[in-house]
C-alpha cells in the first residue's frame, strides 16, 4: 500500500531544530535486513562496497508529545501516531535500497493485526538534485518536483530510497504508526 498525501502544517519547528549532534548511519542494519532486496537489485548480491558510513550517515531528530501535537498530525494524516522524526539528509548523502521493518515501534508494543505505516512528507519544496524512488507494483517512480508538504503514506511492503545529489540540505518528516 502506497498512497500520497499532503500535510497542511507549520514545518518551522523541523526545518530550524539543530541537527548537527544527531547523526546515524542505517548502513549495517541495511546490510543485515535488506538481503532479499540486494538479491534481486545488486549484482553481486550484497550491499555495494561503496556505501560507507560517511556517504550514508543522515542527521534524525525524534519528537515527544511535549514537542509537537501528535493529535493534529492523526487527525491530518489520518495515522494513529506512534512516532515522529525528522531527517537533514546533506548533500552527498543516500539513504540506500530499504523497506522500513518499523523497529521502533515493534519493540514496544504488539502489533498483530494492525497497519503500520509511515507518511513520508517534504518539509520544503524540491531542489534539483533531491530525490526520493519508490517501488509500487513492480514499477519504480521518481519523485521530484515536489511542494513542502506533499508525500506519500508506505507500509513494510514497499521498497524506497533517498538521495540528495543536490548542494543543499534535504528535509523531510517521517510520521509512524497504524493506519486508522
Amino acid at each position: 500500500m502506497i498512497n500520497s498525501i499532503f500535510l497542511d502544517y507549520d514545518f518551522y519547528i523541523f526545518l530550524d531544530a539543530d541537527y548537527s549532534n544527531h547523526s546515524i548511519s542505517g548502513l549495517e542494519n541495511n546490510k543485515k535486513e535488506c538481503v532479499d532486496i540486494h538479491n534481486i537489485y545488486s549484482d553481486t548480491g550484497k550491499m555495494p562496497e561503496t556505501y560507507t558510513h560517511e556517504n550514508t550517515t543522515i542527521q534524525q531528530l525524534w519528537w515527544s508529545k511535549d514537542d509537537i501535537d501528535f493529535e493534529e498530525l492523526e487527525n491530518k494524516t489520518g495515522i494513529k501516531v506512534k512516532t515522529v522524526s525528522s531527517i537533514c539528509q546533506q548533500p552527498g548523502i543516500f539513504i540506500t535500497m530499504h523497506k522500513d521493518i518499523f523497529y521502533a515501534i515493534k519493540s514496544k508494543e504488539d502489533t498483530t493485526n494492525k497497519h503500520l505505516v509511515r507518511a513520508n512528507i517534504y518539509l520544503e519544496n524540491w531542489k534539483p538534485g533531491h530525490i526520493f524512488q519508490y517501488e509500487k507494483n513492480n514499477n519504480w517512480t521518481d519523485s521530484i518536483n515536489w511542494k513542502a508538504g506533499e508525500g506519500f503514506i508506505f507500509d513494510e511492503d514497499h521498497i524506497h530510497l533517498s538521495a540528495n545529489a543536490g548542494l543543499s540540505n534535504k528535509y523531510t518528516l517521517q510520521i509512524s504508526g497504524y493506519l486508522n
